[in-house]
């Protein structure tokens, strides 16, 4: 049979973006200005064009709808349930970013179908559209993976950090607490991170020491 002999759907990206703001883990959300779930609160995501890259189309979106640029893109996972989305049989191709907040805020296109770009915590979070409820749900438990075994996690810190900031950053993540000295042990055991002979001054206890990550390393393997 010829090409167009089979019906074909439609294929859309979804983007989970992830930032990390006053001490809580947060997603970037859309709140559509069309139907089918308009004025509900949704993953920034878009149809792809036929001639346009999947990793393209994913930037292109993220772009139009939320004026971001992520520090680290990744696909995530194919999300393709027939009844998935009200209008017909589409397949979503779902990615996850990371965002520096202090960097990147939203910022939307007036010729998108969003009506508004806002920041939500994790665990405060709307009811959202479609299944993206389920999209989250896997992108989330994809990020603690890539925090247990490589070095996305320092992707949200400064170039020169201290080890209570890669400590606290890790209990966000996780929501739970670690042991200051374990965790520390560790870290050291792994043999990335690089002394920098810097402190941090003007602090009332004693000044931290600050690391940063040597050099040519990807992986981390077994950390938590």
């Amino acid at each position: 049979m010829a090409l167009e002999d089979y019906e074909r759907p439609s294929v859309a990206a979804d983007i989970v973006i992830f930032t990390i703001k006053n001490e809580k883990l947060k997603i970037l959300l859309i709140k559509r200005g069309v139907e089918p779930f308009i004025d509900s609160w949704a993953l920034p995501g878009g149809f792809i064009k036929m001639d346009e890259d999947l990793d393209d189309s994913a930037k292109r979106e993220l772009k139009e709808e939320t004026g971001v640029t992520p520090k680290y893109l990744e696909q995530l996972y194919t999300f393709g349930d027939v009844k998935r989305d009200p209008r017909g049989r589409v397949i979503s191709i779902t990615y996850f970013a990371l965002i520096d907040y202090e960097k990147s805020q939203p910022k939307l296109n007036a010729k998108t179908d969003a009506k508004e770009a806002k920041w939500f915590s994790i665990n405060d979070l709307p009811e959202l559209a479609f299944d993206h409820k389920k999209i989250l749900s896997y992108a989330l438990k994809r990020l603690k993976w890539k925090f247990e075994y490589t070095a996305i996690a320092f992707t949200f810190l400064p170039e020169k950090f201290t080890f209570p900031q890669l400590r606290m950053l890790y209990e966000i993540v996780f929501s739970k607490k670690f042991d200051k000295r374990n965790f520390r042990k560790k870290i050291l055991a792994l043999n990335i991170l690089q002394e920098t002979n810097e402190k941090i001054t003007k602090v009332s206890y004693r000044p931290p020491q600050l690391y940063k990550l040597k050099e040519n390393i990807s992986e981390i393997i077994e950390l938590i």
